[in-house]
């Protein structure tokens, strides 16, 4: 961290401090050009949902600016994970991608803000600045919508009272046919978690493979399972 003025007669001023997270590598060397234009200062980058889950916390950066889709993962896991171990923590995602479902995880991951790639520059500088003062990048009451929306549900199958919400979310993924992959792109978890969500599945419904599991869920319960 360094600290500069603007005049003598000015308080000294504290360069913002950032982290990278980015699979793609002239994305990144993108950012770092346009925010160190910006006086910013870059204390770290990196292309791995899961390096930057450890480095984030350490360098304690004034604000970290995650990809969406990483390969091994996605910024809105590493958003929740580092802010779980250090609330105070400041991330924005960074997205190619208008996508409801990432808007709401971002939200619910405590994101301040959620920025599409295709952004000029100079606004996306500015809304990196906003976030790292404390300002949140989305609309006045978004949050209270959608934790609100999320007990609007119907009726639940009773069959599955036994799983968590992620575990359902996975078996109606599983039913739609979906692979773990395509899963773990969809709820913005990486593969390797997927694999976890649904052998703790099987195991709670007693089945051996997820093509029970798929049949299971495709068909509707019977009535004496209510």
């Amino acid at each position: 961290m360094s600290w500069h003025t603007e005049n003598e007669d000015e308080p000294p001023v504290k360069d913002l401090t950032v982290f990278i997270l980015d699979d793609h590598e002239l994305v990144r060397l993108g950012l770092r050009e346009l925010l160190e234009t910006e006086g910013c200062v870059i204390v770290g980058e990196s292309g791995s949902a899961d390096e930057a889950s450890r480095r984030i916390p350490a360098l304690a950066p004034d604000i970290s600016i995650l990809d969406a889709r990483l390969p091994d993962g996605s910024g809105i896991e590493v958003c929740r994970d580092v802010r779980s171990v250090d609330p105070s923590l400041v991330c924005v995602i960074l997205t190619s991608y208008d996508d409801d479902q990432a808007l709401r995880g971002a939200v619910l991951a405590g994101a301040s803000g959620y920025i599409l790639k295709e952004i000029l520059g100079s606004d996306l500088v500015g809304k990196v600045r906003r976030a790292a003062a404390g300002e949140s990048l989305f609309e006045p009451g978004l949050k209270d919508r959608i934790v609100e929306g999320m007990f609007d549900a119907p009726v639940e199958d009773v069959r599955l009272a036994g799983l968590t919400t992620q575990e359902k979310k996975v078996i109606a993924l599983i039913g739609d046919g979906l692979t773990n992959r395509e899963i773990g792109t969809a709820l913005f978890l990486a593969e390797k978690t997927v694999k976890n969500y649904v052998s703790s599945i099987l195991a709670k419904l007693g089945f051996q493979s997820r093509t029970q599991a798929a049949v299971y869920i495709s068909r509707p319960p019977s009535p004496g399972s209510h």
